[in-house]
């Protein structure tokens, strides 16, 4: 019998990385199919030095950030019919040599979603160690499973977990929101050891802050969608709570001496106003996505 031959593509998104972008795009292609270059709006040569060396290239006309370009890039790759697809940064953090390692639980029909893994390896430093592992938590994507990184760029997906992921947010945090949907899709993950390089690559390019600002607030975003009762009826809860404390205590300070502590008081109401517009606001829209749910 015949074996189908596997398509495999690598998808690199690129803003910026002419310094780079060759070296990378060439070792992938030792072991994919293709290799596609989203350049999401670069001002430097790097669009032009990937098409030279034999890359497909997307472009933006402007930046519009690493979420669009996944976007972008899942995007052809559901077009072009691709079996696996490979993500990985352009900056020389990742070694595109790994990318059999990072490929082979999908090939062999294990995991529909393969990482990466910074940390299962020795060569990360320390402060990016913890800081990783600190922000995973906050965000909630591995506390309550076994992924040890999540914010790893460098991933493997199967054609099925392409066609049941897209990636909506544009900025940093979608590699924390791929995740969650993938989860939410109950497909398989898998994670397995990868060496990152930090010597010459762009590691300050983007803002650590802003970056895990970015990641939190995707999550925040996500959960307030996808569960918003929970999401809205917690915040709305937490708000009553505080406008009853206030209120009894302003209460019970009139009791005492006749007259109303302002401060007191206005807390109290302002409580109780929020936790009313967030109860309502997440009866709304439990509402309005369970008759989407039911309509699809």
């Amino acid at each position: 019998m015949l074996q189908t031959k596997v398509r495999k593509l690598a998808l690199l998104p690129a803003y910026n990385e002419e310094k780079t972008i060759a070296r990378v795009v060439m070792l992938a292609q030792k072991h994919v199919d293709e290799v596609v270059v989203v350049d999401d709006g670069s001002k430097d040569m790097t669009a032009l030095i990937a098409e030279r060396v034999g890359a497909k290239v997307l472009s933006h006309k402007r930046n519009l950030g690493k979420g669009a370009a996944f976007s972008t890039g899942f995007r052809y790759a559901r077009q072009s019919e691709a079996d696996i697809v490979v993500t990985l940064d352009c900056d020389g953090q990742h070694d595109p040599n790994e990318i059999p390692s990072v490929m082979e639980p999908i090939l062999k029909g294990e995991a529909d979603v393969v990482i990466g893994s910074r940390r299962l390896s020795k060569n990360v430093p320390w402060h990016r160690r913890f800081g990783g592992r600190i922000l995973d938590r906050a965000t909630g994507v591995s506390a309550s499973g076994s992924i040890v990184d999540a914010q790893s760029g460098f991933r493997a997906y199967s054609s099925k977990a392409l066609e049941q992921v897209t990636a909506a947010e544009s900025g940093m945090g979608v590699d924390s929101e791929v995740l969650l949907r993938v989860k939410e899709a109950g497909l398989r993950i898998r994670e397995v050891p990868i060496k990152v390089s930090y010597v010459g690559s762009e590691t300050s390019k983007h803002n650590p802050i802003y970056h895990a600002l970015d990641v939190f607030f995707t999550i925040v975003k996500f959960m307030s969608i996808r569960h918003p009762f929970l999401f809205y009826g917690g915040f709305s809860a937490i708000m009553f709570v505080i406008a009853v404390v206030f209120g009894v205590q302003t209460l019970d300070y009139y009791a005492k001496w006749g007259r109303v502590v302002t401060n007191l008081a206005l807390v109290s109401v302002a409580a109780g106003i929020l936790a009313f517009v967030s109860f309502i606001t997440g009866v709304i829209l439990f509402t309005l996505i369970t008759v989407i749910r039911e309509n699809k």
